[in-house]
């Protein structure tokens, strides 16, 4: 999809800070108690900065920014949890859920689409799937430093 590509890589270099390097870039849904909202997250080699996004594509806020040592903790689940229903595992292969709880206690629960196989196209294509590609890989070398 061009299409995200052509809208999400403008805004995630947008976050960058002098000298960071933009690792990849992705978009997925910050969910609350009953809100959602759509979130560019930039992945560089510093930082996760996290960008809210207007219905229009253009950032909506202040950036959160979490360098490594504001992560608490870190989990990713399958999109649509732990349920043992056909719907739920079709959901489980194309989306996953990411909770991060910083220093601060602040809970973040991020839903992504993985933008693989057979619907690639219709979870974002290349950008999402190296996106999330390369927030994997950030986490890696995070739990493999500590």
């Amino acid at each position: 999809m061009a299409e995200l590509a052509e809208k999400l890589e403008p805004v995630a270099r947008g976050l960058l800070e002098p000298g960071e390097v933009l690792r990849g870039c992705c978009l997925a849904t910050r969910q609350s108690a009953f809100r959602g909202w759509m979130v560019a997250i930039a992945v560089t080699d510093r930082r996760l900065a996290l960008q809210r996004m207007n219905r229009r594509f253009e950032p909506d806020g202040e950036v959160l920014s979490l360098p490594a040592e504001r992560i608490a903790s870190a989990k990713a689940e399958g999109g649509a949890g732990d349920w043992m229903q056909l719907e739920t595992m079709l959901v489980d292969e194309l989306a996953l859920t990411l909770r991060i709880e910083t220093t601060e206690g602040e809970k973040l629960k991020l839903r992504l689409m993985r933008a693989e196989g057979p619907l690639r196209g219709l979870g974002g294509g290349r950008v999402q799937a190296d996106g999330v590609r390369a927030l994997g890989e950030w986490f890696a070398e995070l739990d493999g430093s500590q």
